[in-house]
């Protein structure tokens, strides 16, 4: 599966960004690795310049910083791989792996970093295999590559898309999105809990199998608790459901785009995946997990993009203006919308008048009641960063932030800082994460991957000092202003990789009582990091926050 190494997108939200043939996730089945080959651009698409036509647009994508690496190791992973090349000071931006093969795609951020993992990697000795490495070919236009097989197809005879008489009807819209976005709405939520805790228990067996095959010292404890605890390394709790099952979500990110009902500039969920030839979106109107003010916002905004002349940004002729809507709600009845457009060649007066009217129609128009207290403009057209919060932020109306409560306490949001999606959930693993941190008045807390802060500040009042580090300016800049907020003097935050700021920290701590909560993204805590805790004696206590604990396995191992 090719991943972004910075994490992968929430299952519900539509890819957003201008890299397009390798943005969405991706099926990692094998049978499809021959097509999925072809795909890179090695076949029928060489004889079809169309076919790459967006590498030759003035937009980021990291196909064109593309190698191969060949000749890997047998049973190699994606993480395996990842940390081979960050041993090495190599980032690379997305990874690509093909089942039992051994060879990778892997892409960077620009020219320079792919030209020094090329010369690097090659000649390389990787696990007694010497590796090899050469330049790649940019991955096809997914959907342009579809449809050229489509009309192939159609033209031999039927094609794909159209049902023959006596297949089964289709699904109503609401339930193909419902399949797409909440993958187990029918399933009974006691259900889902009981899924959620025997896939943690065969996380937790799979981890006792590899510390005991890493670590043979640690043989004789692993047996003892295998036999106390089902095979497991350490006993599990019960599963802490979260206090809502529906309209939990705080943060959906929509795609602007035909409706599947042939509606245009439909504000929504897309459908399928880009790779599947599909741009068609859903409305949210009748999905379980947004929100009723979510869904008022982009009903309100939708209305107004159909008053505009600018029509909904193609991703497959790069044509056309709105491309997506962020939306934000709070406990606190306030909501931010940031919506993402194309200018295009717009002259900036138009540019301009299309905000006035924005504003003017979300203060003083049809959209004054939609609940939207921060609106903010992004300008979505040449991208040279990967990255989304490289983008500035116009604010055409309301406050800059919005702010949310969580634990009795208040927090700021800007539009680029994480929070987490599920603030009633979120009150459930801090309180979780403070029982298990076992804290006291004497104790320094290392918040490592700290977001706007949540964590440590909601554990600030029963400890000596909180220390957090973060990556992101602006969610650093909130978390500091949360620490205010709530009166506290004795937080404070720095900017900067973990594996840069975190080590540094740690070893200047006198505290004979440290205890370390770190929450990183999907990719997991950089190698840095693990043997900065791993050298640091005096550190009491470690309470790992895993998204997907399947992801943390090789953290946890090391």
């Amino acid at each position: 599966v090719m991943a972004d190494v910075g994490g992968s997108p929430v299952a519900d939200t539509p890819p957003s960004k201008e890299e397009k043939p390798d943005d969405l996730p991706q099926d990692s089945n094998n049978d499809d690795v021959k097509s999925d080959v072809k795909a890179e651009g090695e076949d029928e698409a060489v004889s079809d310049p169309s076919m790459y036509r967006y590498i030759k647009e003035d937009l980021f994508t990291s196909e064109i910083y593309k190698v191969e690496i060949r000749n890997l190791p047998k049973f190699i992973g994606f993480n395996d791989l990842k940390k081979f090349l960050a041993k090495h000071s190599l980032n690379p931006h997305k990874i690509k792996l093909f089942g039992k093969q051994t060879f990778a795609f892997v892409t960077f951020k620009n020219e320079e970093e792919r030209d020094k993992a090329m010369k690097m990697v090659h000649g390389m000795q990787w696990k007694g295999q010497v590796l090899s490495v050469r330049l790649a070919k940019p991955k096809a236009d997914p959907i342009l590559r579809k449809r050229k097989q489509g009309d192939g197809e159609g033209a031999a005879g039927q094609p794909p898309s159209k049902r023959t008489e006596g297949d089964e009807a289709e699904e109503p819209l609401s339930v193909q999105i419902a399949n797409v976005v909440t993958p187990l709405w029918n399933v009974p939520y006691e259900e889902q809990l009981r899924r959620k805790e025997q896939e943690v228990v065969g996380v937790l067996q799979r981890l006792a199998k590899e510390i005991g095959g890493t670590n043979k010292a640690m043989l004789p404890w692993l047996f003892a608790q295998k036999g106390k605890y089902n095979k497991m390394c350490c006993p599990l709790e019960a599963i802490r459901p979260s206090p809502a099952q529906t309209e939990y979500r705080n943060k959906c990110e929509f795609l602007i785009s035909v409706g599947a009902d042939g509606e245009d500039k439909t504000i929504g969920f897309r459908l399928g995946k880009y790779k599947g030839g599909s741009c068609a979106v859903v409305g949210p109107a009748e999905t379980c997990h947004v929100s009723a003010k979510a869904k008022r916002v982009v009903n309100e905004f939708q209305k107004f993009i159909r008053t505009t002349p600018y029509c909904v940004y193609s991703p497959e002729t790069y044509e056309g203006h709105w491309k997506q809507l962020t939306v934000r709600t709070t406990r606190t009845k306030q909501a931010m919308a940031v919506v993402f457009f194309n200018p295009q060649k717009l002259e900036e007066e138009e540019v301009n008048a299309l905000k006035s009217s924005m504003k003017k129609y979300f203060t003083e128009g049809e959209g004054k009641d939609s609940g939207v207290t921060s609106l903010y403009f992004v300008r979505e057209g040449q991208r040279t960063s990967p990255n989304v919060e490289d983008l500035p932020c116009e604010l055409v109306a309301g406050e800059g932030c919005i702010h949310e409560e969580l634990l009795g306490l208040k927090f700021r949001i800007s539009p680029h800082s994480f929070f987490q999606v599920n603030t009633g959930a979120a009150e459930v693993l801090y309180s979780a994460v403070g029982e298990w941190a076992k804290l006291d008045q004497d104790s320094t807390v290392l918040d490592v991957c700290c977001g706007t802060g949540t964590i440590g500040i909601s554990l600030a009042k029963r400890v000596k000092k909180v220390i957090g580090i973060e990556l992101c300016q602006e969610a650093v800049e909130d978390a500091k202003v949360n620490a205010k907020l709530n009166g506290l003097s004795n937080v404070e935050f720095h900017c900067g990789k973990a594996e840069d700021v975190f080590p540094n920290i740690l070893n200047a701590l006198v505290s004979p009582n440290i205890t370390a909560i770190v929450d990183p993204p999907r990719a997991g805590l950089h190698s840095k990091v693990i043997l900065a805790i791993r050298r640091a004696e005096h550190l009491k206590r470690l309470v790992y926050v895993a998204c997907n604990a399947k992801a943390a396995m090789n953290n946890f191992i090391e």
